[in-house]
């Protein structure tokens, strides 16, 4: 949901795990179920934490993700660009099939930066991003597409692996193995002064996962 156009709605103890145990209008429960035990946030709930202050640096560092206009998937031929398109494991764009495949549980969703960012009819410049994601209970190995204007794809994000630090490079057509039931966000390095959003946007992804917030 962080990562996602819409606003993000947390409610305060999402972020360490507080579950209400499943309760979802306790506004009258004055105890256990709606307290929040500050002090006393297990270990798993810290890192729940800081993968949740992770998320919220990466939203907050590449604006392609919460652009105020609506995405359409179709093909701007003034711009020569789609702001965004529905990939398959294989890299390709989804097909009438695909999307009618009761079975498919994985799919790739890509949002081009230089689509149109407001009314005015002009290529964007926020660096592209690449979410990838996986319902299926097993590993799907997903081919890592080729992109015009880019180099290759950085790793940002991996819910399999919420305390990784480095941001690793990986080429296209590579085969990521994506978990079972996880998402993956890749942002796309290229060439052009995009690639400096790009590194800023890594850079406080990597701010926030090497500076631990610590509990007064």
């Amino acid at each position: 949901m962080i990562l996602s156009h819409g606003t993000p709605m947390l409610l305060a103890g999402d972020e360490f795990g507080h579950s209400q145990q499943g309760n979802n209008n306790a506004y009258a429960q004055d105890n256990e179920i709606t307290w929040l035990d500050w002090l006393g946030i297990s270990s798993q709930g810290r890192s729940l934490r800081e993968f949740t202050r992770k998320l919220i640096a990466t939203r907050k560092a590449f604006p392609i993700l919460y652009r105020a206009r609506f995405v359409v998937g179709a093909h701007n031929e003034e711009l020569d660009v789609r702001d965004v398109a529905w990939l398959s494991p294989s890299g390709e764009e989804m097909t009438t099939e695909q999307w009618h495949d009761g079975n498919a549980r994985c799919f790739g969703v890509l949002l081009d930066g230089r689509a149109q960012e407001s009314g005015i009819k002009r290529r964007g410049s926020d660096a592209t991003i690449l979410l990838v994601y996986n319902a299926h209970f097993d590993v799907v190995n997903f081919k890592l597409p080729d992109v015009p204007d880019g180099k290759d794809w950085i790793l940002l994000i991996d819910t399999n692996q919420p305390d990784e630090v480095q941001l690793a490079s990986l080429p296209f057509g590579h085969d990521f193995a994506v978990t079972g039931r996880s998402l993956v966000a890749f942002g796309l390095s290229s060439e052009d002064t995009t690639i400096r959003k790009l590194r800023r946007g890594m850079g406080s992804i990597l701010e926030v996962a090497e500076s631990p917030f610590e509990q007064g």
